[in-house]
């Protein structure tokens, strides 16, 4: 994941900055059980390799975006957007990209002469690389996930990892870990072509970085949910109506659905209407959060529970209704 300041303007100005974000991002990773293998602060932008759980990370960053970007504002007596509105997030298949997306990300600061050399990037502390060489602490850093791909004893690791992150740096900004599936180690959009005209086929994407297969099922997912998400469209599934159908679930008025209240039934009206408009049909949690006059991480809250209470309403169905 890799987001950026919109217009490319800064958003660390100063080590309180990234200490704040810093708090922001591993509250929000330990709440959400989102492991991070490796992360790098820039002036104006920072990468994120962040492993996907039950909830998606767009949803994991939101609440760490809104509040670093109110808070920044204030700090800077500052008012408006700080970062740009879409971030760029690819999908990568785990092997054989892990270690080379770690050490493409821990680079980052180096190649931008933020530190000088090696040795200044193992102790810089605003990258992952100087928390996996033992010289800073990061609690929400998953260090033996990456370290045991170099060894099975720590010290060892250390030394074979700094070697590996050593031997890239001469290897440039590798284009070829910025999605695409197997488009790169084709050789390219020529080689692509190529392929093409020969009738040899390659599944590629350049949201997704990994082998054609794991290309082909993760599109083949996406298909199939945008494929349901028009066909609940086609019937009718406005956000009035899902209104309509969540309270008639929650056996309670539509007027309490949307009410100040907090009784056992609205909460659970509440979580249906917002896991059917945002995983459903396909709504963004801003038109959730608007429609149930919530805020957009009270319709992520709620979507867990709704998809919890769905599992369960099909397990009960699957038992004949004894549960």
């Amino acid at each position: 994941m890799i987001v950026r300041g919109i217009e490319r303007r800064a958003i660390f100005t100063d080590d309180v900055d990234r200490r704040d974000f810093l708090g922001r991002l591993a509250e929000s990773l330990e709440k959400n059980k989102t492991p991070c293998y490796a992360w790098a602060l820039m002036p104006n932008h920072f990468h994120l390799l962040l492993e996907t759980g039950k909830k998606p990370v767009g949803r994991v960053m939101q609440s760490v975006l809104t509040g670093y970007a109110l808070a920044f504002n204030r700090r800077h007596k500052r008012a408006g957007h700080l970062f740009q509105n879409r971030f760029k997030s690819i999908l990568c298949e785990r092997e054989p990209y892990l270690r080379e997306l770690v050490r493409y990300i821990h680079l980052n600061p180096l190649r931008a002469n933020l530190v000088s050399g090696l040795s200044g990037l193992d102790r810089h502390p605003w990258s992952g690389h100087s928390v996996l060489m033992g010289n800073r602490d990061a609690g929400f850093q998953s260090i033996e996930e990456v370290l045991l791909r170099f060894g099975k004893r720590t010290g060892i690791a250390r030394a074979k990892y700094r070697t590996f992150v050593e031997e890239g740096i001469a290897r440039g900004s590798r284009p070829d870990l910025v999605g695409g599936g197997l488009i790169r180690s084709l050789g390219g959009w020529d080689a692509v072509m190529e392929a093409k005209r020969s009738r040899e086929h390659h599944a590629h994407d350049e949201r997704i970085l990994g082998s054609s297969d794991f290309v082909v099922g993760t599109l083949k997912v996406a298909e199939e949910r945008e494929k349901q998400r028009c066909r609940l469209r086609r019937q009718g599934w406005t956000p009035e109506r899902i209104l309509r159908r969540a309270a008639d679930a929650a056996r309670i008025r539509l007027g309490e659905l949307l009410g100040r209240g907090r009784t056992a039934p609205q909460s659970r009206g509440r979580a249906l209407a917002c896991k059917w408009m945002v995983e459903d049909a396909g709504m963004t949690l801003t038109d959730a959060a608007r429609a149930l006059h919530l805020t957009t991480e009270g319709v992520s809250k709620a979507i867990e529970r709704g998809r919890k209470m769905r599992i369960a309403l099909e397990a009960s169905v699957a038992d004949g209704g004894t549960s």
